[in-house]
């Protein structure tokens, strides 16, 4: 039976994204070294706890300013930690091809709002009016793989849980989804997720 509704994770199945770019923005926006962006963000947890919207963007440029002895612009600095991000241009039909086939979509993405408002400000067609569901890590204050965001997830997608189809590039995020009931595979490429739907009934013409 195809899937009644399917969620995509937003980095790197949706769009590519390169951390290090990121780093080496914050880098020349701060004056820091870029190596030392890397510990604080990645190692130093301030990442992941924006993501779980723990802190918001001001708290994380004031813990960021603090630990790296800096002083960058607000601003400037957000835009630099976001402009890391490439449309996977390999997916517009897998998605044009679901809306065709009147099969509903939805983001399901760890993410933070500076990195979620630069995306949607970025002129992309498909964001945020591609997909009728958009359940971020930091705005319901769980991240994948807790079970807690998939709860949510489901309760919007309006459809049984057997009946979700969801498509994410890590391993830990799939098995939470299939431990809830959703069908669920690890994303390789655009040409193997179409494959994979085509299996399970949903032929894209792709």
């Amino acid at each position: 039976m195809p899937p009644a509704f399917i969620y995509l994770d937003l980095g790197n199945v949706v769009f590519f994204f390169d951390r290090d770019r990121s780093f080496a923005e914050m880098a020349a926006v701060s004056g820091a070294d870029a190596a030392t962006v890397r510990d604080v963000v990645m190692e130093g947890g301030l990442q992941k706890a924006i993501e779980r919207g723990d802190i918001d963007w001001p708290e994380f440029h004031a813990e960021f300013s603090r630990r790296t002895g800096t002083t960058p612009d607000p601003v400037a600095l957000a835009r630099a930690a976001s402009d890391m991000f490439r449309l996977n241009t390999a997916m517009l039909p897998i998605i044009a091809g679901c809306r065709r086939a009147g099969v509903p979509m939805g983001i399901l993405s760890n993410t933070c709002a500076p990195h979620w408002d630069f995306l949607v400000s970025s002129g992309y067609a498909i964001l945020p009016g591609g997909f009728r569901e958009i359940v971020l890590s930091h705005e319901e204050r769980s991240a994948k793989p807790d079970r807690a965001i998939y709860d949510v997830a489901t309760a919007r997608a309006g459809v049984p849980p057997e009946r979700i189809f969801f498509c994410d590039d890590l391993a830990p995020h799939i098995d939470t989804a299939r431990s809830v009931g959703w069908d669920a595979e690890l994303f390789v490429s655009a040409h193997q997720l179409a494959d994979q739907l085509a299996r399970r009934g949903l032929r894209l013409g792709v």
